[in-house]
């Protein structure tokens, strides 16, 4: 029988490895460390209780390191623990696990929890999931009793996901729902950005002249954050005698963050007659910065 020697003389490989007495005691050991697992995943779960913050996060690592099996103590932690210190880092904690198992769980810590800081840190989760995430955070923004801060979160969790799910956040921003579609739009800024995608710009285009003044504000400041796109400046500048302040204040700050030259006609012309005092100081610094 030929025996194997591997680096640092850690195991024997042999034919037979039931045979080999170092192959035993390993396989025993594994045993009693799997034994032990539910001891020490109760061990580190204490540990996202304590003050120190560096503390936790070692803590938080060592779940992350255990991942799935930690994954029920850490929902259960999240959604039923008294001590608020530790339902925030068991969010945190879910996210270093990253098994999308946790969103149902993520999403009723983000609308249930009474602690503000554990909204966000489930948000922080929820965020990492990409376009399994979408669907939940959509269902969100159409959640009328959910307060403002909440939508806000689902909001900021869509834009983080962004690029990341480009189809997903595309068929969203058609949505009848204004909260859903003004977001979806918002989260299209690192897509357009990257890809130059033309149904995603003609969306964009299209949301500028939507019914709604929110969704028209999220577009026209999304095209401010991207590049000059040529087929679009008429449009923005035809938005300067909108009757909505918001919107008109929108489209200067847009073409001014675009350094829009043939805009400054326009601008000039409307300073004249503009009566909202907000929009006039950013029709006079519009004009400054792109004349200089």
């Amino acid at each position: 029988m030929d025996n194997k020697k591997l680096d640092n003389d850690s195991e024997i490989q042999l034919n037979s490895e039931e045979e080999n007495p170092k192959f035993m005691r390993y396989k025993n050991m594994l045993k009693i460390e799997e034994k032990r697992k539910p001891e020490k995943i109760q061990f580190l779960l204490k540990g996202l209780s304590d003050k120190d913050g560096l503390v936790r996060r070692k803590y938080a690592e060592q779940l992350g390191i255990i991942g799935k099996p930690a994954l029920p103590h850490l929902i259960n932690a999240l959604l039923n623990s008294k001590n608020v210190i530790q339902r925030r880092a068991a969010a945190k904690t879910l996210k270093l696990v990253g098994d999308s198992t946790a969103l149902p769980h993520l999403i009723k810590a983000l609308t249930n929890d009474s602690d503000s800081v554990v909204q966000c840190s489930a948000a922080g989760a929820i965020a990492i999931f990409g376009e399994a995430a979408v669907q939940h955070l959509i269902i969100l923004l159409e959640n009328q009793a959910l307060t403002e801060m909440q939508h806000g979160l689902a909001t900021w969790a869509l834009g983080f996901i962004g690029a990341n799910a480009p189809n997903a956040i595309k068929k969203a921003a058609t949505s009848k729902n204004t909260k859903v579609k003004s977001a979806a739009i918002s989260a299209l800024e690192e897509h357009i950005r990257q890809s130059q995608d033309q149904e995603a710009i003609e969306l964009v285009k299209c949301s500028m002249n939507d019914s709604t003044e929110n969704v028209q504000v999220e577009a026209i400041k999304l095209v401010g954050k991207i590049y000059k796109i040529e087929s679009i400046i008429p449009l923005l500048i035809s938005k300067l005698k909108n009757k909505s302040p918001e919107i008109r204040k929108a489209a200067v700050l847009s073409l001014m963050q675009l350094d829009i030259k043939e805009s400054l006609h326009y601008l000039k012309e409307i300073l004249e007659i503009e009566k909202d005092k907000n929009v006039k100081i950013i029709i006079e610094l519009a004009i400054r910065k792109i004349n200089s």
